[in-house]
């Protein structure tokens, strides 16, 4: 059973989300906030598995909340979902940035909602494809890497291969195609990028891929 707990200020939005997991095996909602504040209060009192967030609210936004959420180790078994109507490069940037295991936008289908809610619980990510073209193409202008290319120093060239490909927006299954191997020898490369890398999840490696200017240099 995937518990999930929902923020967003909008009253109808909550209602129609909580319908929708409800109605759907394996899921249970454990609690709603309106405001980031509430949100934070509610994770530490219930320990979902997910957090559905969205990110302007009133008082503390649903970006610090997720910081916040991220930065507590007692949460370190929460997963943050966003989920808002804006896909603006700032928002998508901050929230992976901070920890996000997932962004969708709110006019995903209902059956693309709960196929990401029921991957992050697992340790997967999921970006929205505009959402992932946003940010690809938001690094593709930066002229110079932020983080020193040293970093990646610990990675085999397959690895540096790999990492280029997760931070392009490919699936595990695409990686395997791509290169010629199998799906779970793809997920065991990513597997060890986010153990040499010291990152969270997915989303981490994307970020990782482009400040170092990993991607860049296939471009």
């Amino acid at each position: 059973m995937i518990t999930v707990a929902l923020a967003d200020d909008q009253q109808l939005v909550r209602a129609g989300l909580r319908v929708l997991l409800e109605t759907e095996d394996g899921f249970t909602v454990v609690g709603e906030a309106a405001d980031g504040e509430e949100a934070v209060a509610l994770v530490r009192a219930t320990r979902p598995d997910v957090v559905v967030m969205d990110v302007r609210m009133p008082g503390v936004d649903g970006l610090t909340a997720l910081e916040t959420i991220v930065a507590d180790p007692e949460l370190a078994t929460t997963a943050v979902l966003v989920l808002t109507t804006f896909d603006l490069d700032e928002y998508v940037y901050r929230a992976l940035r901070a920890g996000a295991s997932g962004f969708l936008l709110k006019d995903a289908e209902p059956a693309d909602l709960v196929r990401a809610l029921a991957l992050v619980a697992r340790g997967d990510a999921l970006l929205a494809p505009t959402v992932t073209r946003r940010l690809i193409g938001e690094f593709a202008r930066r002229p110079q890497p932020h983080v020193s290319a040293a970093r990646l120093d610990v990675l085999t060239p397959r690895e540096r291969e790999v990492l280029a490909l997760v931070g392009a927006g490919l699936t595990n299954d695409e990686i395997a195609a791509r290169l010629v191997i199998s799906t779970a020898t793809a997920r065991t490369h990513v597997g060890r990028l986010l153990t040499k890398l010291d990152a969270r999840d997915r989303p981490a490696l994307v970020v990782i891929a482009y400040e170092t200017g990993v991607c860049a240099a296939r471009r």
